[in-house]
């Protein structure tokens, strides 16, 4: 007996007591030094990556040294680093410099999806485009084609004309990156066909990724057919994760009910699937006695449901939360094979260090950020109620356990909804009151009923007879969406939240891990981290001015909010908005019904007075001769010449507009301040920026 004292008898909140979850930090430690470079404004030099070589021999031979802890966590953080740079330098592939097409383009199909308003995303490997040279030619490209053509086949050989242009660069500063993302997906260039696309069969046989997509594309098509409507776009994406033809009022009830964790595959339908096969397969091994009684069942069960969970991990597109969830499950089921008992945070700490070191791009995403911050939350509550839990479950009759039961689904919801909640405000820009309610009903739904018929939709599915567990499955889906759409539609459902500064997000990460991975009373300095936050997201204060990539994409602040000039592109608009955690836009002064007297717009721009600074907002060549003198700052949508228009504090015409990209500012009583996304990015590799002071790429 320690008598309350951890580790070698030293109180369990020590430094010292907590010698055995060190192991827990290096993941964090991996995590940050991955951080730091996706931080950095410039490209490190190559000869940094050594340095982790260096360090790692070095706690090899220090290992049990004074230093040997401390050079240990060094080495991790390092090794993230390093590991993002290498894999920054091993995706490298040229990207298209700038808008290109009608051109004709050609390649093999590697994936297809449906596109969120209708038709098809196809993504092309080693394609071919007209009037480009082969070495300035992207190894990977996605179009988007018009629903009135046929879904082509994974594998095949593509023809089409289409328009081509870089991937999005963001449309806020310090906003969601996607040329980053394009980067590291392979993705070269994106657009969209103008063209009937010819298909005919690839040369060369289909690899086994394409393979596995075309299986993922005929059962998504099979599901569709046996069970039309909102029912089966869901069931597809719970099993196939093909989420493209779920209405878009389906969606918004589920985000806004707190469900959508159940349309992303993730450890709630592995570990479901992993449970209903192992159950099964024991069940039915124990029937027979002559199996039962001389051979290993239990270890049978669990060989048999890691063989489901792999082939639900592959045909399910192997996202990250399904990478962590099998990397977790398939620990679980070792230890199950190998006598062992599993350690549970140690295996979220091992899952993550493994999709880190697979994919450290994966940290920036929300799916990465939300599963895991669930996971260790869920984790540490379970681990500090596990013997109160245990004590009640004792000689547990069936009220009590039913009882447990609806406990256990509530303090589920409760803990993974307000450790991902920071994650979806800074993301999403939205927060979901009533999740606990809804998670309560639908939960169980999705577990008793939903997901036992689609493991046997797919048993059946080489029968040809699906149909028999998928319609079963679309009443369940029904309840599900029903549930949904009652919750959402309640008063105050759903709360829109502004966008964030990324010290909100490192503060709470922060925070959050110290209250999770430490034990004792020291524990809760991690709520300090999450008060900070908090503090950090409430002072934040909204720029007065957004200037899009598109010459007359503006976006001003006014008294009923965010007004968005009538000429911005849809797809800007509702970032924008979104942004700005309001569901629709001000009405753009000018228009009937306006109300903010400093903003004035007429043909020609706009002018704001605010703060003592007046702005120029110049869509058309006839307002420079006005507005280059009574504007200290003047933003335009036509080149502007410079000896021409002199204004006090900045002149920003369409070419300085497209060296900068999208640009935040805020009128500040001593001057404009302005941000743009060029000077967040930096010089990084899927910055045009980086390219054209390197003309070359060498991975």
């Amino acid at each position: 007996m320690n008598g309350g004292l951890g580790n070698a008898g030293f109180p369990p909140g020590s430094a010292s007591g907590q010698r055995g979850r060190w192991v827990l930090w290096l993941p964090v430690l991996l995590g940050l030094g991955i951080a730091i470079y996706f931080a950095l404004p410039v490209e490190p030099a190559h000869w940094t990556i050594a340095v982790s070589a260096v360090l790692i021999a070095a706690a090899c031979v220090l290992r049990r040294n004074a230093f040997g802890p401390a050079l240990i966590g060094l080495v991790a953080l390092a090794a993230g680093f390093s590991l993002a740079q290498i894999r920054a330098l091993a995706v490298a592939s040229p990207v298209l410099e700038r808008r290109i097409g009608p051109v004709a383009v050609s390649g093999t199909v590697e994936a297809v999806s449906l596109g969120k308003r209708g038709g098809w995303r196809v993504t092309i490997v080693e394609p071919r485009i007209a009037r480009l040279a082969r070495e300035a030619t992207p190894r990977r490209i996605r179009i988007g084609i018009r629903a009135a053509h046929p879904a082509p086949q994974p594998g095949r050989h593509l023809s089409v004309r289409a328009i081509l242009q870089p991937p999005l660069a963001p449309l806020v500063p310090g906003g969601f990156d996607f040329a980053r993302r394009a980067w590291f997906l392979g993705l070269g260039a994106v657009g969209f066909a103008v063209s009937r696309p010819t298909v005919a069969p690839a040369r060369d046989s289909p690899g086994w990724r394409m393979r596995i997509n075309r299986l993922r594309q005929r059962i998504t098509q099979r599901i569709a057919s046996a069970l039309p409507g909102a029912e089966g776009a869901v069931a597809a994406a719970l099993t196939t994760g093909e989420r493209g033809a779920i209405p878009e009022r389906v969606l918004v009830a589920m985000r806004d009910a707190g469900l959508a964790h159940l349309l992303a595959i993730s450890g709630l339908h592995f570990s479901l699937v992993a449970a209903l096969l192992f159950g099964g397969m024991r069940a039915g091994l124990a029937a027979i006695p002559a199996v039962a009684l001389r051979y290993p069942i239990k270890k049978w069960a669990a060989a048999g449901a890691f063989a489901g969970a792999l082939v639900y991990l592959m045909v399910s597109g192997a996202s990250i939360p399904t990478q962590r969830a099998f990397l977790m499950l398939s620990a679980v089921l070792l230890a199950v094979l190998l006598d062992r008992a599993a350690i549970s945070m140690r295996l979220v700490a091992a899952a993550a260090a493994v999709v880190l070191a697979i994919a450290p791009e994966s940290l920036l995403g929300a799916s990465f950020q939300m599963s895991f911050a669930a996971v260790v939350a869920l984790v540490a509550a379970y681990e500090s109620i596990r013997e109160w839990l245990a004590g009640l479950r004792a000689d547990a009759g069936p009220l009590r356990r039913f009882a447990l039961y609806a406990f256990g689904v509530a303090l589920t919801t409760l803990v993974a909804g307000l450790a991902t909640a920071p994650f979806a405000a800074y993301h999403f820009n939205r927060l979901a009151a009533f999740g606990v309610v809804a998670n309560l009903l639908a939960v169980p739904i999705t577990g008793l009923w939903i997901m036992p018929c689609a493991i046997l939709a797919f048993l059946l599915m080489p029968l040809g007879l699906e149909g028999l567990a998928l319609q079963p499955m679309g009443w369940g889906i029904a309840g599900v969406i029903a549930v949904a759409e009652t919750v959402s539609s309640w008063p105050a459902a759903v709360r829109l939240v502004p966008a964030l500064p990324v010290a909100f997000l490192a503060l709470v990460a922060a925070g959050g891990l110290w209250l999770c991975l430490w034990r004792g009373r020291l524990r809760a300095f991690g709520l300090i981290g999450i008060a900070a936050a908090l503090l950090v997201g409430w002072r934040e204060r909204p720029p007065d001015i957004l200037v899009g990539l598109d010459p007359d994409a503006f976006a001003v602040r006014i008294a009923d909010g965010v007004a968005v000039a009538p000429g911005t592109r849809r797809f800007t608009r509702e970032y924008w908005l979104r942004n700005a955690g309001q569901a629709k836009a001000a009405v753009w002064p000018g228009r009937r019904g306006a109300g903010d007297s400093a903003l004035a717009c007429d043909g020609l721009g706009c002018m704001l007075q605010r703060r003592g600074t007046s702005v120029a907002l110049v869509l058309d060549r006839a307002a420079l001769e006005e507005d280059c003198h009574r504007a200290a700052l003047l933003i335009a949508a036509v080149p502007v010449p410079r000896r021409r228009c002199r204004v006090p504090d900045r002149l920003i015409d369409l070419w300085e507009r497209r060296r900068q990209g999208a640009l935040a500012i805020w009128l500040e009583p001593h001057g404009p301040r302005i941000l743009s996304a060029r000077e967040v990015r930096g010089a990084r590799p899927w910055t045009a920026q980086y390219r054209r002071n390197r003309q070359t790429i060498r991975p």
